[in-house]
Parts: C-alpha cells; sequence; structure tokens
C-alpha cells in the first residue's frame, strides 16, 4: 500500500529484456517512453494524460465519523517513515501496528552503512557501524513516535535475510567484467569482495532461511543496536513530556527458546537504560505469529510475549506452501479461474486453513493473558473480509497501509453492526 497505482497480471504483456521493450495488443513501448495507467480499471494510456489527485469529500469524512464510533475493533496502520505515520494518523489510524525498521535502511544516507556493517570482517567493525546506524534508527523513532504521540507503536526488529541488502551476484559478476576490461583495478578489488560475501549469504530459500529472529540470534549486536535505539529514543521523548508508546516486535518466532533469548537481551539493555536514565520504562515485548509452529505453540509464547501480532502474509504462504512471488505470477490467477481457490488468499484471509490456526494462537494465548493484545498485519488488514473475520475472532486490531485506513474503519464498522455480540471492545 504505497497509495500508488498499479497493473499486475497481464499474460498479455510481452517483455523484451534485451531490447527493453514491452508489446502488448500489437502496441510496443520502450523504456523511457511515458505511460499513464489506471490502476482500478486496468488500463494504460500512451503518453501523459491530465490526472485528479483523490480527496475525501466531506460526505465521507461524516461516514468515517459515523464508523468509528460504531466500530470496536482497533484500526492501526502499516507504516516505516514519519511521513507514513502522519499519513496514517490524518486518516484515522490509532497507532501503528507494524513498523518495518529494516526499510529505515534504504535511504541513500544508510544503505552504504548497512552494506558496510555486512561486509565487516569482525563483531568490532560491526559495532562501529551499528552505533552510527543506531544513532539514525532512533532519530526515526522519535519522529514516528511524536506523529502517532498517545498511540501505541509496533516496531519490528529486522526481518529480510541480509543478503537482500546486497548486490545481485550475477550482476555483480557482469560489474566486475565490464571494470576489468576498462582496467579499473581499485574497483574489481571491492566488487569482488561484495561477491565473495554476497554467495557466502545467498540462500536457495530465503522465505524460510536466515531471516528474521535467526538473524538477531547470530549477529546479536543487531538486534542489540535496535532495542537500544528504541529506549534512548523513549528517554528523549519522556524527558520532553512527550506520551510515546513503543512496542518491540520479534519476527520468524517458532519456539519459546528463541523467544526467551531475545528477552534476555532486550531486559539487559532495560535494565542498563533506566540505571543510566535514572527512570523506569515501559516498552511492551511481542512477537509475531507468521510461522505455523508459532501458532501452536502460542500457549509457549504467551508466557513471554506480552503480545501477539499475526503476520498473515507469512502465515498465508507457510500454510499452503506457496510463495507468494511465484505463484501470483504463474499459477494463481488460473486456480481462481478454474474455481479452484474462490479467492486469492494473499487478498483476503483463508479462514479454513490460514484462519484456523489464528483461531488456535488467539484461544492458546489468551488462556495465559486473558487480556492479550492480537492484531494482524499486512495487507490483509485492509480487506473487508478478513476484517470481518478478525472482529468476529476477538482480535484487538487490524493494521493496514495508510492509504486502506478508510476503508478498513468502515469494514470494521460494518462487522460490528452484523456482529454485535461476538467481539470484545478493543483495548487503546
Amino acid at each position: 500500500g504505497m497509495g500508488k497505482p498499479c497493473i499486475v497480471g497481464c499474460p498479455e504483456l510481452k517483455i523484451d529484456y534485451d531490447k527493453n521493450t514491452g508489446t502488448a495488443n500489437g502496441i510496443t513501448i520502450k523504456e523511457g517512453d511515458t505511460i499513464t495507467i489506471d490502476g482500478s480499471e486496468g488500463t494504460v494510456f500512451i503518453g501523459e494524460i491530465p490526472t485528479v489527485e483523490p480527496k475525501v469529500t466531506k460526505e465521507f469524512e461524516q461516514i468515517l465519523e459515523w464508523a468509528q464510533k460504531t466500530k470496536t475493533l482497533g484500526i492501526r496502520a502499516n507504516a516505516d517513515t514519519p511521513d507514513g505515520a502522519v499519513l496514517a494518523r490524518k486518516f484515522g489510524a490509532q497507532g501503528i501496528g507494524l513498523c518495518r525498521t529494516e526499510r529505515m535502511f534504504n535511504g541513500s544516507d544508510r544503505i552504504n552503512l548497512f552494506v558496510e556493517m555486512i561486509m565487516a570482517e569482525n563483531i568490532e567493525e560491526r559495532s562501529k557501524i551499528l552505533k552510527k546506524l543506531g544513532q539514525l534508527q532512533k532519530s526515526d523513532f522519535i519522529q514516528i513516535l511524536k506523529a502517532m504521540e498517545g498511540y501505541e507503536v509496533t516496531i519490528r526488529l529486522l526481518d529480510p535475510p541480509l543478503h537482500e541488502f546486497l548486490p545481485n551476484p550475477e550482476e555483480l559478476v557482469e560489474k566486475i567484467q565490464k571494470l576489468k576490461a576498462s582496467g579499473n583495478t581499485s574497483e574489481v578489488v571491492k566488487s569482488e569482495t561484495i561477491l565473495k560475501r554476497a554467495r557466502e549469504l545467498v540462500e536457495i530459500n530465503p522465505m524460510m532461511g536466515h531471516r528474521g529472529v535467526r538473524v538477531g540470534i547470530t549477529y546479536p549486536e543487531i538486534y542489540e543496536m535496535q532495542i537500544r535505539a528504541v529506549f534512548e529514543a523513549l528517554v528523549e521523548l519522556t524527558k520532553k513530556k512527550v506520551k510515546a508508546h513503543p512496542q518491540i516486535m520479534i519476527p520468524q518466532i517458532s519456539s519459546i527458546a528463541e523467544l526467551n533469548h531475545i528477552k534476555k537481551i532486550y531486559d539487559i539493555i532495560k535494565k542498563e537504560t533506566e540505571t543510566k536514565h535514572k527512570m523506569k520504562l515501559k516498552i511492551n515485548f511481542g512477537t509475531m505469529i507468521e510461522v505455523v509452529r508459532a501458532a501452536l505453540t502460542a500457549h509457549e509464547l504467551a508466557k513471554t510475549a506480552e503480545f501477539f501480532s499475526f503476520g498473515t502474509n507469512d502465515l498465508t504462504q507457510g500454510t499452503f506452501s506457496f510463495s507468494r512471488e511465484d505463484v501470483e505470477g504463474k499459477f494463481l490467477p488460473e486456480y481462481m479461474e478454474k474455481e479452484l481457490l474462490e479467492r486469492n488468499p494473499f487478498q483476503s484471509i483463508d479462514v479454513a486453513g490460514v484462519g484456523s490456526l489464528i483461531k488456535i494462537g488467539i484461544a492458546a494465548g489468551r488462556v495465559v493473558r486473558a487480556n492479550m493484545e492480537m492484531g494482524i498485519c499486512g495487507e490483509h488488514g485492509g480487506d473487508p473480509s478478513s476484517i470481518k473475520f478478525c472482529h468476529g475472532e476477538g482480535l484487538t486490531y487490524v493494521s493496514a497501509s495508510p492509504h486502506r485506513i478508510p476503508i478498513a474503519i468502515v469494514a470494521a464498522a460494518q462487522a460490528a453492526i452484523e456482529q454485535p455480540k461476538k467481539v470484545k471492545k478493543s483495548i487503546k
């Protein structure tokens, strides 16, 4: 949900990667040509045509006001930047349900630092670079927490595998060949070093590989930096009387042993920060439930986790054994056309399968913590039918991209009207 239109699933579009052209319906466009797209209708126009920025009408503002008063399900946003947080609050979000910290490293002033950290040959070098990155993350956290003052902001620690931040090995090989041909020896050596590291980190199935908490355990200094940045941001805002409510969330957890391992790091940093600044600090510690085993052992995880957030994208991938990037562009449209699937499970929650795992996780978690905060994050959080399911199962909130917040608010109100007795009042 970037708020930008797109057109996907175009079997008639043929792309020539050698010539950098695309052809459909007898019309060819080349790299650099201007086109205009209508994402709602799936139409592509040649050239640039006038467009109008969509606005919320007064009538819809009135509907949103009624919906806010009617719904019982909390609506939070997936937002990773201060601007995203401001936009989400403008649209009516009641906090941030997913702040993806890895996206903060994508800026031009940061990605090179992050690559340096990955390339570091020892923990001492890595720690020096992480200290710089920690200051940048702290600054981002401060701005996001200020934008969401009074509401909870759930900060997910690093999730992707490290190789995703490095250039593609095949592209590096091609680059090295060109550098050798030009006689640029110093750049050849530098690129060959990066290539060696990229090949060490590359994975056959990164979706189920060295990512999330597994990176946090094998490279603990990364999670230490991020946890410390959250605590230091809270200290600074507390001193300024800003009502900040950060939460720390661990991705890809599959066992209580993993969660407890990170909790020890969290506890040490919490104690150090409180001692250093002579103040008590409250940051809830929770976990994503996005691995099938995590849902099935939620009763164990709830002994340590103070909240759950169901990562429905990865939970769907794991339950179906579907790689989203592969299936949506290959056979999923055909499955739906042949009615083998009623709907795309990455757009609407598969109630029979993924929904059953969510129900297990909710019930098991609340046996241990009766009022445990639970939500979902991912694009399902902006889907009306998924919101209806979440309302019915008594989740605390759903989290959606900023531009889908108004839809989520209305859908939550409709669910509250349809199912007035099944859901508990959301925890604010």
